[in-house]
């Protein structure tokens, strides 16, 4: 039986009750959010201080490293905390908010994804035509978009989330507030069923519908280096075009896994281990991917890095 009484605290169970285990994942998880959020930093430091990095490319990047950031920080911080002190109580209104970050940023996410590949096919298939489509009006058209679509596609389901009363037990097999154990906690209200149908479809078409689109861009990318003369060429192009898939692939895997497909038994830590790639693998592979292999952006680091140690010179010449 339920407990009936409305609730304000939610207990998130995490990994595990050892407490020298929790300390090693806290350490393990600083160090990664440490690295992952301080490569998305440089990237939107480089894009913004250097005027090589200019670029459609790079303006779509340095709105993605925010993303990323954004993306981590909704749910890391707390989980550290959490590893940290071993409180693991989080108020509801907390759990709520917290769930509407997540997947806000998380939907813009993908959105900004297939803004990206869809950039590179133009770059790639459509040379000549891609200063002209790739306006910096249109660039910023695409990228406001993404967020808008984000916000409108969760703001709503959160809204109605709310209107659904919360009864017990106050405990959620995660270590975040994830949309599934968050509707487990609703006291079987019948409005209950429209919302798993509203998120399942939202879930579809935010990850099904982007990984189409991005999909395809791929696939003509691919089809095009095929077609380059110079075998240096198609291996670096290939190089390219294989890192930001592999990126694209373990970001819509994982989703499509906790998200999309249903959850049978052992699923809560099946959820526990996938979200774990989705939010610290993810966000830390970026910026090594998409950018600190590229040789412009190593030049503008080498750049900024000889201009911090020139002023340092010259401040300390008497």
């Amino acid at each position: 039986m339920k407990n009936q009484t409305k609730i304000t605290e939610i207990l998130l169970l995490g990994f595990t009750e050892n407490r020298k285990l929790e300390i090693f994942l806290f350490v393990l998880f600083l160090i990664m959010y440490l690295i992952a959020v301080t490569g998305n930093l440089l990237i939107i430091f480089l894009t913004l201080v250097d005027s090589h990095l200019r670029t459609p490319m790079y303006f779509f990047l340095q709105n993605y490293a925010i993303l990323e950031i954004g993306y981590t920080t909704a749910v890391i911080p707390t989980t550290m905390i959490n590893l940290a002190t071993g409180r693991k109580q989080i108020s509801l209104v907390g759990c709520v908010s917290q769930t509407f970050v997540y997947f806000f940023l998380g939907t813009t996410d993908f959105f900004l994804l297939t803004v990206m590949s869809f950039d590179r096919y133009m770059a790639i298939c459509h040379p000549l035509r891609y200063t002209t489509i790739m306006n910096d009006r249109f660039c910023a058209l695409l990228v406001l978009s993404s967020w808008a679509g984000g916000f409108f596609l969760v703001f709503g389901q959160i809204i109605y989330t709310t209107q659904l009363p919360c009864c017990g037990p106050n405990v959620i097999d995660h270590f975040f507030c994830d949309s599934r154990p968050l509707h487990q906690l609703h006291c079987g209200d019948k409005r209950q069923w429209l919302l798993e149908l509203i998120g399942l479809l939202s879930a579809v078409f935010s990850l099904l519908g982007t990984l189409a689109v991005t999909t395809v861009s791929y696939v003509r990318i691919i089809d095009t280096v095929l077609h380059i003369p110079t075998a240096a060429g198609r291996q670096k192009a290939f190089s390219t075009c294989a890192a930001h898939v592999t990126v694209v692939t373990i970001t819509y895997g994982t989703c499509i896994s906790m998200y999309v497909t249903p959850v049978e038994g052992g699923g809560h830590n099946f959820n526990k281990v996938v979200a774990v790639l989705n939010n610290f693998l993810c966000p830390l592979m970026t910026p090594f991917v998409y950018s600190l292999r590229n040789q412009q952006v190593q030049n503008a680091l080498k750049g900024a890095l000889d201009c911090k140690m020139f002023s340092y010179k010259m401040k300390s010449v008497p």
